[in-house]
């Protein structure tokens, strides 16, 4: 069933247009205050909060607030999406400063829920999870409609909240600030920043993995999961893997140091 109501999807459905994300640029300025990032999230509502505990307690102990930068993919594979999406919406109680990036199952996440009949292939990234976390049993929901994407908009409609909707849609997708370039994935070697492609800011492995951004900036990146923090050419990787490794690492930038909260 899964596979005929993909291909029905192809046949009929075409591409729905999301237009170019927000871009943040703060100028060449260094930051003077502390930088906290966080990996991909992944459902794992538990160890974001955890993370951010650790952030609250570095800033008390430290005496200087800082700025939280997430780095995307906050649904998909692990268990709690959609408390994920409520707790990033509501106001933080601790008055922590956040600025949330789009990741690629992000964006993933919106296409399906503006057009369910053509991305069939996002279930088998994790999406199953997602919509378990809504109440909706994926197994159930292709038995019962297959590739009738206005039933399968109607249910997504009442399951999905609007606000997570208007979230999703208004993720922007880098930030910027001195030397420092903040992205899901990463960038296309060589190319200047305001030439990059959504696509590949979303999505690029190699050759930025590789070659790094052969840009003027230190790129702190996720989507590509390492065992631990990775030093690469001009970039830091810190997508450890939370919903299998129970690991969500949370890196501190300070006065030109990078060190692990």
């Amino acid at each position: 069933m899964l596979k005929i109501g993909r291909w029905l999807a192809r046949k009929k459905s075409p591409e729905p247009r999301i237009p170019p994300r927000r871009r943040i640029d703060l100028g060449e300025r260094p930051p003077r205050y502390p930088i906290y990032v966080i990996g991909d999230v992944h459902g794992c509502l538990d160890e974001l909060l955890a993370a951010e505990e650790r952030i609250r307690t570095d800033i008390v102990a430290r005496g200087r607030p800082g700025l939280v930068v997430l780095l995307g993919d906050y649904v998909d594979r692990g268990p709690r999406s959609a408390e994920v999406l409520d707790h990033l919406i509501a106001p933080d109680r601790h008055n922590l400063r956040r600025i949330a990036l789009c990741g690629n199952h992000d964006e993933l996440f919106l296409r399906f829920l503006q057009n369910p009949k053509r991305l069939w292939d996002w279930l088998e990234l994790g999406g199953r999870q997602t919509l378990m976390s809504y109440g909706i049993d994926p197994q159930d929901l292709i038995s019962r409609y297959g590739a009738d994407g206005e039933a399968l908009r109607s249910i997504l409609e009442h399951a999905v909240p609007q606000k997570h909707r208007q979230f999703l849609e208004e993720l922007p997708i880098t930030f910027r600030i001195g030397e420092y370039f903040f992205v899901h994935a990463g960038v296309r070697p060589g190319i200047p920043l305001e030439e990059q492609s959504d696509q590949d800011l979303l999505w690029i492995r190699d050759p930025f993995l590789t070659e790094g951004p052969q840009l003027p900036y230190l790129v702190i990146h996720g989507h590509t999961p390492v065992q631990e923090l990775e030093f690469g050419p001009g970039r830091i990787g810190i997508d450890t893997g939370a919903f299998f490794s129970g690991h969500l690492t949370v890196l501190k930038i300070d006065e030109g140091r990078a060190t692990v909260v």
